[in-house]
C-alpha cells in the first residue's frame, strides 16, 4: 500500500493505465472523487486515452470525465446535458441499462484501476464507503487495482467495510462532498403529497427517486408511524421525518444532499446502507411488504408508457432503478407501483399526459404501471380495460386538456 497525496494520484493512476485507453472505475454521487477531478483538470494530460467508467446521475453528477482531453473517454448509464457535447463528438458511451443492470455490468465490464472515496479509518483500519455504497461494491469485489480517497467529510455508517490495507494506492483528500438539492416543491406536488399519504398504511416500505417527487415522498411520511425506507438513495428532509417517528428503519445504498444530511447518516442508527446489488434485487423487493414505489416521469400516455429519458426525441436522462422498483412493488404483496408528475408543464400550455408516445420514447411499459398520481387525483390502473385506463389517465390530466385527449383517444381507439 502506497500513501500519495491526491495530486500525486492522478499521476500515479495514469502511469499504471500507462496511456493505452485502460478503463477507470469513477464513482457517482456524493462518492465522485472531486479533489482526483481538481488534479486531472490541472494536468489534462494525464487523462490521455483514459476511459472513464461509471454510472454517474443528472442532477447530482456534474463532470464531463470525456472533456478533461480529446483522447479521454467515457461510459455511462445516464445522458446529461452535462456531457452531451462528449456524447454528440462519439467521446461518451451510454450504456442504456436499469441500476440493477448497471450492479451486473459493473462487475463484469473490463476494467484496469478503480477509485474509491472512503471514510478515514476505525481502530482496525477498516473504512466506510459511507454516503455512496451503492455501485462501488461491485468492482471493490473484482481483482483490478484500486485506490483509496480518504476525505474525513465521508462519514462511516452502517454498511460494508474494507480494510483499507487491501487497496495498493492511499491518498488523502479534504474536498468537501458533492451536495444535492431537489428545490421547493411547487404546489402541484404539495396536492400530489397529500394524494401519496393517503396511500400509506403503517406497516409500508418507501422507495423514492430523485427530484420533486422524492422530496414530495418523504415529506408524506410526517404524521404518519409505523414505515420504513427501502430506497436505492434517501434525499430531502430526512432528518425531520425520523424525528417524526413516522420510521422504524431506513435502507438505502446512497444519500445525496447537504453536510448534515451526510452527517445524520455516519450517526443514525436506524439508516443502514447496502450494495444496489441487494436494494434493487426484483427478489429483495418482492419480499417486502407493502412495498410503495414512487418514482415521476416526464410524460404518461393515454396506454400507460412513460418517457423518462427523451425530451423533443433527444435522450436527455436514463432509466435508473425505475423499472426496477416499479416491478419490485408489483410482486410485493400490497405493494404500489407509482409514477407521480404533475399533470402540466410551462404554466398549463403543455399537458404532461398526452395521447401517444412515440415508440423511441419509452421508457416504461404499460403493464409496468400501475397508478399514475397529478395534483387532480390517483389513477389506479391496475386491472383495467385499455380503455379503462385512458378514462383514468383522462381523469388525472389539467383540466384544460381534458376534452383535447379524449377526442385523441377516440381517434387512436379507431386505429386498434
Amino acid at each position: 500500500m502506497i500513501r500519495l497525496p491526491i495530486d500525486k494520484l492522478a499521476e500515479k493512476l495514469a502511469s499504471q493505465l500507462n496511456g493505452t485507453a485502460g478503463r477507470l472505475f469513477v464513482p457517482g454521487g456524493p462518492g465522485e472523487p472531486l479533489g482526483l477531478l481538481d488534479a486531472f483538470r490541472g494536468a489534462p494530460d494525464l487523462a490521455a486515452r483514459i476511459t472513464f467508467v461509471g454510472a454517474h446521475v443528472p442532477g447530482i453528477n456534474r463532470t464531463d470525465w470525456a472533456g478533461l482531453h480529446e483522447t479521454a473517454r467515457a461510459e455511462g448509464t445516464f445522458l446529461s446535458a452535462d456531457w452531451r457535447a462528449s456524447f454528440e463528438a462519439g467521446g461518451f458511451a451510454l450504456r442504456p441499462m436499469t441500476w440493477f443492470q448497471a450492479w451486473g455490468w459493473l462487475g463484469t465490464t473490463p476494467l484496469d484501476a478503480a477509485v474509491a472515496v472512503v471514510s478515514p479509518p476505525d481502530a482496525d483500519g477498516r473504512v466506510s464507503l459511507g454516503v455512496a455504497s451503492d455501485l462501488a461494491p461491485a468492482v471493490m469485489a473484482r481483482d483490478v487495482f484500486k485506490a483509496a480517497i480518504v476525505n474525513p467529510h465521508m462519514p462511516r455508517v452502517a454498511g460494508p467495510l474494507y480494510d483499507l490495507s487491501a487497496f495498493d494506492l492511499v491518498a488523502q483528500d479534504e474536498t468537501p462532498l458533492l451536495t444535492y438539492e431537489a428545490g421547493t416543491l411547487d404546489p402541484a406536488f404539495d396536492v400530489i403529497k397529500g394524494h401519496l399519504q393517503s396511500l400509506l398504511t403503517p406497516g409500508a416500505s418507501l422507495q423514492f427517486g430523485l427530484g420533486k417527487a422524492g422530496v414530495a415522498a418523504v415529506q408524506a411520511l410526517e404524521g404518519l408511524k409505523g414505515l420504513r425506507i427501502h430506497s436505492g438513495m434517501v434525499a430531502g428532509p430526512l432528518q425531520a421525518v425520523l424525528d417524526s417517528g413516522a420510521l422504524t428503519e431506513v435502507v438505502t445504498g446512497l444519500a445525496a444532499g447537504d453536510a448534515d444530511l451526510y452527517a445524520l447518516c455516519g450517526r443514525d442508527p436506524r439508516i443502514r446502507f447496502e450494495p444496489s446489488g441487494f436494494t434493487h434485487d426484483i427478489r429483495t423487493l418482492a419480499a417486502i411488504p407493502k412495498l410503495a414505489a414512487v418514482n415521476s416521469a416526464l410524460e404518461i400516455d393515454l396506454f400507460g408508457q412513460a418517457n423518462a429519458e427523451f425530451q423533443n426525441g433527444r435522450q436527455i436522462s436514463g432509466t435508473g432503478g425505475l423499472t426496477d422498483f416499479l416491478r419490485g412493488a408489483r410482486l410485493s404483496e400490497g405493494g404500489l407501483p407509482i409514477l407521480a408528475l404533475p399533470s402540466s408543464a410551462k404554466g398549463g400550455a403543455i399537458s404532461r399526459i398526452i395521447p401517444r408516445l412515440p415508440q423511441t420514447a419509452v421508457s416504461v411499459p404499460r403493464a409496468d404501471v400501475g397508478l399514475v398520481i397529478t395534483e387532480h387525483g390517483i389513477a389506479d390502473l391496475r386491472g383495467l380495460t385499455l380503455d379503462g385506463r385512458a378514462e383514468a389517465l383522462i381523469a388525472v390530466a389539467a383540466p384544460d386538456h381534458r376534452d383535447g385527449l379524449a377526442n385523441a383517444w377516440t381517434d387512436i381507439r379507431k386505429t386498434l
